[in-house]
Parts: C-alpha cells; sequence; structure tokens
C-alpha cells in the first residue's frame, strides 16, 4: 500500500493506492510546519489516518506547506516512522506536487492559491525556479488568507460599503477585541481569515468584493508569475480553492495581462493519485 498526502493550510486529502487497485480515501485538518507543533500531524496520522490501514504500507508520499526546509522535511519523517518504520518516506513540498498534478511531463509555472499562496517554474521534470514565498503575514498575494485580512481590516476601520458590513456583521458577530484574539492568540489565524473568502464570493456582485479580487489576483501576478523569466509563453496553471471558486476573475486578470492560464483545480490530489500509482508496480 501507498499512502499518499496533500496537504495544505486548511485540510490534507490522503489516499490510500491498495495493491488490488482500489483507492481509499481520508480527509483531515492541515498541517504547516512553520506553524504549528508536529504532535498535530501526530494526532492526525493516529485518529484520521491509522483506522482505514488495513495492509503493509510500503511508501509514503507526503506533499504539504511549508516542507521546503531540509528541517522541516526530517521532523515530518519522523513523526511518520514512530507508526510506519518499515516505510520508504518521500516529504516534497506542495509546489512539486502542483507541477506534478497540473503539469505533468511538460514544462509550466505551476501556482497554489488556496489558504496560501506560492508558485514555481517547472521545466517537465523538476522545479527550476521559485518567488520566495513569504507567508500570509508577509505576502501570500492572492491568497485566501491574505484577502480575507485585507478585508477585516477595511471592515475593523468601517471602510467597507454599508450594506457589506451589515451582512458580515450578521454573518460573524464578533466584537472588535474577538477579531483580534482569533488572528493574534488562536490556532491557525490563516484559515480562520481565509474563511471570510466564502462570504466574499457570495457578495461578488458587489463592486468592493470584485475590486478586492481583481487587485489581489493582479499582486500575484505581478510578484510571482510575472517575475519568471519568458512567463508569456508558458501555460500558467493553478490548484486551489481560491484560484478554482474564483477562476473567472483569475483568467480575466491574466488576459489583462498577457498570461495565458490552462488548467485550475480545485486540488492536485487526483492527479498525484494518477502519477504515483505506477509506483504500485
Amino acid at each position: 500500500m501507498i499512502l499518499l498526502a496533500d496537504s495544505g493550510g486548511s485540510k490534507t486529502d490522503w489516499r490510500l493506492l491498495k495493491t488490488d487497485g482500489t483507492i481509499g480515501q481520508a480527509n483531515g485538518p492541515g498541517f504547516n510546519p512553520y506553524y504549528q507543533p508536529i504532535d498535530d500531524l501526530k494526532k492526525t496520522i493516529n485518529e484520521v489516518l491509522l483506522p482505514h490501514v488495513k495492509e503493509n504500507v510500503t511508501k509514503i508520499y507526503f506533499y504539504g506547506a511549508g516542507v521546503s526546509s531540509v528541517k522541516n522535511q526530517l521532523t515530518i519523517k519522523s513523526a511518520f516512522l514512530e507508526y510506519f518504520p518499515e516505510s520508504q518516506i518521500e516529504i516534497g513540498w506542495d509546489l512539486l506536487a502542483a507541477a506534478r498534478a497540473l503539469c505533468g511531463h511538460e514544462p509550466g509555472i505551476a501556482c497554489i492559491m488556496g489558504t496560501g499562496s506560492n508558485s514555481c517554474l517547472y521545466d517537465g521534470k523538476e522545479i527550476t525556479g521559485n518567488v520566495a514565498n513569504l507567508g500570509w503575514i508577509l505576502a501570500d498575494e492572492g491568497s485566501g488568507a491574505n484577502i480575507g485580512r485585507k478585508f477585516l481590516v477595511d471592515y475593523l476601520r468601517n471602510k467597507l460599503p454599508a450594506e457589506l458590513a451589515k451582512q458580515f456583521q450578521a454573518r460573524f458577530p464578533l466584537s472588535r477585541e474577538e477579531f483580534l484574539e482569533k488572528v493574534y492568540q488562536q490556532e491557525r489565524p490563516s484559515a480562520f481569515l481565509a474563511s471570510f473568502t466564502r462570504f466574499i464570493f457570495q457578495h461578488l456582485k458587489d463592486p468592493y468584493c470584485y475590486q478586492l479580487i481583481y487587485t489581489s489576483f493582479s499582486e500575484f501576478y505581478e510578484n510571482n508569475v510575472m517575475q519568471y523569466p519568458d512567463y508569456k509563453n508558458l501555460k500558467v496553471h493553478f490548484t486551489g480553492s481560491i484560484a478554482f471558486y474564483f477562476s473567472d476573475i483569475l483568467r480575466q486578470v491574466a488576459n489583462d495581462k498577457g498570461i495565458t492560464v490552462k488548467n485550475i483545480l480545485e486540488g492536485p490530489i487526483a492527479g498525484l493519485t494518477l502519477y504515483h500509482q505506477q509506483d504500485l508496480n
């Protein structure tokens, strides 16, 4: 059996590729080693994954946000070894997952736009370039956390249109202090901020919401995609909930900037499953 995981800031999709060709699945909370203790991942393995494991695990592929450093890769690998000491384990960052799922063996620019955002230049085999990802506090243009942060700032400073602010208050009846506590003191603040994008999506006809998304995507293209050489001659692909649900605006901004967008998928797990099924042989 092969265990395959695609872990983002909000959730982790697990696939269990069994020797008889069937595929099992499980879903759990997201994990990012920069923001969370390794015990969070161990808890997920124990409570979410192990109940589905009914045969020997030979290989594990874990793709996730925040695992580009060797230190974080070793930390995650050690957690899996506690449960699967005989398994062959590969820890890859979420960009490699995106590139393999979106581009296959063709060169292109693979992007992630979910709770967080990132991008890479892919030559059909390996990642050859990456504009520095600085996380949701410093950058993460176009991400759910970045969009949600901008929206919340405007709400708390009374800069939203009055009717929009009234409807948001009805959906999130929190005081200023309660909002700040969730952002600065509670776990997974990026996921909390990203949760506002559902409200924004439902109010896209409001010019404020449309312009917020358009501007955020424009910033992503300018600070990420347009930093890669020859970007206008490469196909750009996206995976992630923000890219998927706001795809019309994402394509419109790309068109306005002379960028060719091809695949937009909600998540890479299906493509990764096909990619790794060959490892069963």
